[in-house]
């Protein structure tokens, strides 16, 4: 059967859709293929089990989650220092914050990739090759510190971003609070991410 590979994003950004809103236990073919607007049965024409699926959606996400090169240029303007760094990290906060079904959707996926050994693989592959580019990215660039100042700002405003999306409470952001409110919560966000840079950076 000939498979036409735009249908096949438009699947795998459905799946992604659904890891969001329903978790890992409602991505179904037929899940899916409602998402995706289509009749029922055309995933299972594209993805040969619910693990292939799995596996094609942790490919996928990278992709859909990449910043626009545009962008990045952009932000890299000014001169390499701690400020900078510090600007790019507000950066990929505002782009996670934006793109909050891809980040919902990741987390789906790295406790999933925990139960599923070829989802594992890909996870591990993707998030190991993005990691090394950023290192390159950071030491090319002269910006201060060194491949260790990387991991260390990877893994802590990962693990605040991890806060911020499954347990906004902690900062004080409820849907149920006051505009005033919510605002409060992005500045406390916003002062961490600082003082994550300002501590982990050297000056």
């Amino acid at each position: 059967m000939v498979r036409n590979p735009e249908r096949r994003t438009a699947l795998v950004d459905a799946a992604i859709e659904v890891l969001a809103r329903e978790g890992a236990r409602g991505l179904t073919f037929r899940a899916v293929d409602a998402e995706a607007g289509v009749p029922a049965g055309t995933s299972s024409n594209y993805f040969a089990s619910r693990d292939d699926l799995f596996t094609q959606a942790g490919r996928h996400i990278h992709v859909r989650m990449a910043p626009d090169p545009d962008e990045v240029a952009e932000v890299m303007r000014p001169g390499p220092s701690r400020a900078l760094i510090a600007s790019l990290m507000h950066w990929v906060v505002r782009r996670m914050t934006a793109e909050r079904t891809g980040y919902l959707a990741m987390l789906e996926l790295r406790l999933e990739a925990t139960r599923r050994p070829a989802l594992r693989t890909e996870l591990t592959r993707a998030i190991r090759a993005d990691l090394e580019a950023n290192i390159r990215f950071h030491v090319e660039s002269g910006l201060p510190g060194d491949p260790d100042t990387v991991r260390l700002l990877h893994f802590a405003v990962n693990g605040l971003l991890v806060e911020v999306f499954t347990l906004p409470g902690v900062f004080g952001d409820d849907p149920e609070q006051s505009a005033h409110e919510r605002e409060s919560a992005d500045k406390e966000t916003s002062r961490l991410v600082d003082l994550i840079v300002s501590r982990i950076v050297p000056d």
